[in-house]
Order: C-alpha cells, then sequence, then structure tokens
C-alpha cells in the first residue's frame, strides 16, 4: 500500500464516520507520541476517543496535505503528513504528523506510532519544501 492511498482511507473512513473500518487502519499496538497533555496514547485511548467522536458527530472533515516518505520497507513506511482536522463545532486543527505504517499478520497496513510534529520541526520541514 502506499502512504497517499492509506491517508486517503484514514481520512475516508473518519469522514463517513466509519468507526469499525476506522480502527481496522490502526494496529492494536499503535503508539502516540508528541500530544500535549499525555505521554503515550494507546490504541484503547484512540479507540474511545474515536468511538465518542464519531457516535456524537464531532467530525466534519479529516483531510491529509503534503507527504515526504522518510523510509520505506516491503512491510513498514515512515512518513511526514499534514493533517487538519474540521470539527462540526466550526474549529479546525492542522498538525503535522510523523505516521509509521505497517502491514500486518492478515495483510492489513496499519498505523503503528504516530506522532505529532512540534511546531518549529513543522516549519522547518515547509521551509525546506518537504511538507
Amino acid at each position: 500500500m502506499k502512504p497517499v492511498e492509506f491517508l486517503a482511507a484514514m481520512a475516508d473512513t473518519a469522514n463517513r464516520l466509519d468507526f469499525d473500518a476506522h480502527m481496522n487502519l490502526i494496529s492494536k499496538e499503535v503508539s502516540v507520541y508528541g500530544v500535549p497533555g499525555f505521554e503515550v496514547i494507546t490504541y484503547n485511548d484512540w479507540y474511545k476517543q474515536s468511538k465518542y467522536e464519531f457516535e456524537n458527530k464531532l467530525l466534519k472533515k479529516v483531510s491529509y496535505q503534503g507527504l515526504n516518505i522518510l523510509a520505506e520497507t516491503p512491510e513498514r513506511i515512515m512518513f511526514k503528513t499534514v493533517e487538519t482536522v474540521e470539527g462540526s463545532d466550526g474549529s479546525v486543527n492542522s498538525n503535522g504528523i510523523e505516521f509509521i505504517i505497517q502491514k500486518e499478520e492478515d495483510g492489513q497496513w496499519r498505523v503503528s506510532q504516530e506522532r505529532v510534529l512540534p511546531e518549529d520541526e513543522l516549519a522547518s520541514d515547509r521551509q525546506r519544501g518537504a511538507l
């Protein structure tokens, strides 16, 4: 799977509020770093937050822009992108994200690690034209 296809699936499942399909893109072993106030976010945290957001229709639109592949093997890809989440309340949050996706035993590609980029790293990536 190409990162652009994976991001399209992430956005599509979120935009359709298809909770089961969205969670099928997330590894049970996922770790998310860089979220203010949290040391690490686990699968259970992601599950609970997504269930709440989807059930309460808090998401209006999720989109991704830019793609910088950092490393790639047949089973694992590390890349950066910019994620924009528009809330149903009119809020818009945009963050640089570093993803590691991997092909798991069942053949499905899933997010195994995510890191929210600090503002200075995102600014540097943009300045270099990497995002």
